[in-house]
């Protein structure tokens, strides 16, 4: 056999190396390659309780701040006096009454605004002749804060229930129909493509392909859209409200009357958070698939 068979012969075959042989470490700690964790797994329950101990020291620290700056001679009511004045508006049942108005305002705004932006973002995003109507009116009213609609409102709607919903309506509207707009134009064209030439029709492609990747845009623009209503909801209240946090904050402003006011002021962010909330479990329970970090 000559060289060039041999080294051709090594190479089909090659020898294995010999080396010093170490014996797998064992570990009574170490369970079977089957039932091996990832470090992902392993580390999920520290993950999950961490996030809880962080806002847990976040909100006690924000507390000690506050009441620090009210002992300095800040123009703040301490604690205690906050709590007071809320265990006495509950007791006469006047926060659950104003609660219960603007919370119902915000739902009925949130819901309507949401209901109407996420077909309208989806037509602006799939029908280029609808975006170029649709698109111009949408850029245009988002300049003008919605606070800026309240005496339009006023003077074409009355002074009932009617316009301040519509300014809420509006503000989550106007927040939610962006964020869909651009959930549907940013969905990746190869796999409209590949769903093409399976053989799939528009309305396949829309209700398999489009809708599942632009739920998450549409999940973040309701989170937006939430928070304005939330934002507009003092000032909506300002039409001839007889009831509401916004109303009573505005009316405890006139005397002055600071616990009052921050008792408003956390009931909204409460409440806003409650629901902001919702809206991430559902965005965690409808995006599965959305890789996280």
């Amino acid at each position: 056999m000559s060289v060039l068979d041999k080294r051709s012969a090594d190479q089909r075959h090659p020898r294995p190396e010999k080396g010093p042989e170490s014996p797998p470490a064992t570990d009574g700690n170490d369970s079977a390659p089957g039932t091996a964790k990832s470090p992902s797994q392993q580390s999920r329950p520290g993950r999950r309780g961490l996030p809880l101990a962080l806002n847990a020291v976040s909100v006690a620290l924000g507390i000690a701040i506050w009441w620090a700056l009210a002992s300095a001679g800040f123009k703040l009511p301490t604690p205690p006096e906050v709590v007071d004045r809320a265990a006495t508006l509950i007791s006469d049942g006047t926060l659950a009454d104003d609660a219960l108005a603007s919370l119902t305002r915000v739902l009925i705004g949130f819901a309507l605004g949401t209901a109407v932006a996420v077909p309208v973002g989806f037509l602006m995003g799939w029908y280029g002749i609808l975006r170029g109507l649709i698109e111009p009116w949408i850029q245009f009213f988002r300049t003008i804060p919605p606070l800026a609609i309240i005496p339009l409102a006023v003077v074409a709607m009355g002074i009932d229930e009617t316009p301040k919903i519509f300014v809420i309506f509006l503000a989550a509207f106007l927040a939610c129909v962006i964020s869909t707009f651009q959930g549907v134009v940013n969905v990746d064209r190869t796999l409209i493509n590949a769903a093409r030439v399976l053989g799939a029709g528009d309305a396949t492609i829309f209700a398999r392909v489009v809708v599942p990747a632009s739920t998450p845009f549409i999940l973040v623009g309701m989170r937006v859209g939430l928070g304005s209503a939330w934002a507009t909801l003092v000032a909506a209240e300002l039409i001839a409200a007889q009831e509401g946090l916004g109303y009573r904050m505005q009316n405890a402003q006139l005397y002055y009357d600071l616990p009052t006011i921050f008792v408003g002021l956390i009931s909204i962010g409460i409440l806003g958070l409650l629901m902001d909330r919702v809206l991430l479990l559902a965005e965690r329970r409808l995006t599965r698939w959305q890789e996280r970090r």
